[in-house]
């Protein structure tokens, strides 16, 4: 889970004001917060099979949103990636 204060960071620094949580953007940036949480968490425990799932889903609802921001805006879905680091 991500703090109400690094979600508001987030929020602030991809979304257009504070209240856009709805954001394609944000929601990515959001969704890798956790992503990055969950799989430090499964290096420690690598039997926590429910984490585990949780995580799965947490990265394909991550592909889906790029796929979307990658049909409606190409130059949006290369900013985001390259400020998240997520794809190499």
């Amino acid at each position: 889970m991500v703090s109400k204060d690094r979600k508001a960071e987030l929020v602030s620094t991809f979304g257009q004001n504070a209240k856009d949580t709805g954001a394609t953007k944000v929601q990515i940036a959001i969704l890798t917060e956790d992503i990055n949480n969950l799989t430090a968490h499964l290096k420690i425990h690598r039997k926590d099979i429910v984490s585990r799932r949780s995580l799965l889903q947490k990265v394909a609802q991550r592909k889906h949103l790029l796929a979307y921001l990658t049909k409606t805006d190409f130059n949006q879905y290369k900013a985001i990636i390259e400020k998240l680091g997520i794809r190499k």
